[in-house]
């Protein structure tokens, strides 16, 4: 694994163990990174390991896969679509503290990061991926780099109006996407909103329902779950609000979730 933070530029370090307590808080203006202090500290999930190295962990992979125009050939154009839908959802301006749960390729970050009005903590549990996601930022954006695992945030309760987490429960296997989903609960506020944008089942009609799952099977072990379920089933409790809405014939779902 790579542990490359070369291009820290005028970002700040703070000690892990200070996020959940906020001891470190950081105002708008303000760029950092939480690293763990060893790397025995933060372990990188097996399936990571076993099934994602080829996209996310080798170095070569970041530099291949970090292309706009890449990432919206594999999203079969439907990126700018995708998050467009995502900052329609969050709206105009993100007052207070917005969390976003995994580093993605592309833009979206950054877009989000010019309608902060208050703190954008993104987490992931590779540093090569908030290294990589720190050089798309503007040098003084409002966003905190937060090394953690999704299914473990080391974060307060009922701390964030809102989260969003994009294109991160396919790559998961059943029991993490669980975990992950319940920690996004346990830190948004009551009334917070979750937004979670993923692939879906698509129409029978759609070709790529016929095409596109070999594929997928091979490269993406766990992404067929969500073909064959609701994302609600790996929800922490039933009985709450959750809207749908489909993209390009199904292939993609955004689901939208009042806390």
């Amino acid at each position: 694994m790579q542990w490359d933070f070369t291009a820290q530029s005028d970002a700040g370090v703070i000690p892990v163990a200070f996020a959940r307590s906020q001891q470190a808080n950081l105002g708008p203006g303000t760029s950092a990174t939480v690293l763990p202090l060893d790397s025995a500290e933060l372990q990188v999930p097996y399936y990571l390991n076993a099934h994602y190295w080829w996209a996310y962990i080798d170095p070569r992979a970041v530099q291949l896969f970090e292309r706009q125009w890449l990432v919206n050939l594999m999203l079969w154009g439907n990126y700018a679509r995708l998050c467009d839908g995502v900052i329609a959802e969050m709206g105009e301006s993100l007052p207070g503290r917005t969390l976003q749960v995994a580093c993605a390729y592309g833009d979206l970050s950054p877009r989000l990061s010019t309608r902060v009005g208050g703190v954008l903590d993104v987490v992931d549990v590779l540093p090569i991926q908030l290294s990589n996601l720190r050089k798309k930022l503007a040098r003084n954006a409002p966003v905190r780099l937060l090394a953690m695992d999704s299914s473990d945030l080391n974060l307060p309760d009922a701390s964030y109006d809102r989260a969003l987490v994009f294109f991160l429960l396919h790559e998961q296997p059943s029991h993490y996407r669980q975990r992950t989903l319940s920690e996004v609960f346990r830190v948004v506020k009551p009334g917070g909103k979750i937004i979670i944008v993923d692939y879906d089942l698509p129409r029978w009609w759609h070709p790529l329902r016929y095409m596109w799952r070999p594929l997928l099977a091979r490269l993406e072990p766990f992404a067929l779950d969500l073909w064959r379920d609701e994302i609600g089933i790996w929800l922490p409790r039933r009985g709450i609000h959750v809207r749908k809405e489909s993209f390009f014939g199904g292939l993609y779902q955004k689901v939208v979730i009042k806390r």
